[in-house]
């Protein structure tokens, strides 16, 4: 199982870090050693001061396929879920600047809390699907599928040019705006239209 994740990929929030919005989808990876299940509590690691919570939807690949067409997309996920891609923000800027790799800001232990999985076909439009995150009962993040610069379909088909998608694999979407800095003590709910699939406490 192979975890990948798309940055940069609504405009607010690519307008609040200030980053340039991107002609093809920005694409990167965890291991999974960095999944979190169950709404098992994220140990707040002491190399960083400043990580971020970025609240994703989430598909689940069905079957392997590779160079897939974008029309036939759809039939390799069958379930969406809502997810967390922690980020050592002072770790990723520092990697930016030197014009090096992500990995130890995005990748580490327990950096990607993944909550449960609905039916895609629970959704009647899965390009107008409502999603927010709460921290300690405050609205925090909220988003819609409908303002995805790469929607899921161009997502799959992209990123399957280059790896092969295989049964059980993780695909994060992309954050909207709000991302921020969590603490000790915090307790984040994320949900998919109104209900709460995940729930992850900060230790």
């Amino acid at each position: 199982m192979k975890i990948i994740a798309i940055g940069r990929n609504y405009a607010a929030h690519i307008e609040e870090l200030q980053n340039e919005k991107p002609s093809e989808p920005v694409v990167f990876m965890k291991p999974d050693t960095a999944l979190l299940k169950n709404n098992a509590p994220f140990y707040h690691p002491d190399f960083s001061q400043d990580i971020h919570h970025e609240v994703e939807l989430v598909l689940k690949i069905k079957k392997e396929g590779k160079y897939i067409d974008r029309k036939f997309a759809h039939t390799y996920y069958d379930e969406i879920g809502i997810g967390i891609d922690f980020t050592a923000r002072d770790l990723q800027q520092k990697c930016k600047e030197k014009g090096l790799p992500w990995e130890i800001a995005k990748a580490f232990n327990g950096s990607a809390p993944v909550g449960a999985f609905r039916p895609a076909s629970d959704f009647p439009d899965v390009t107008n699907i409502n999603f927010h995150l709460d921290i300690n009962g405050e609205r925090r993040q909220t988003g819609n599928t409908s303002l995805l610069i790469f929607p899921f379909d161009v997502i799959l088909s992209y990123v399957s040019q280059f790896f092969t998608l295989k049964t059980g694999d993780l695909i994060f979407t992309g954050t909207p705006a709000g991302v921020g800095k969590v603490a000790v003590g915090d307790r984040l709910e994320a949900y998919v239209e109104q209900e709460k699939l995940l729930e992850v406490e900060v230790k």
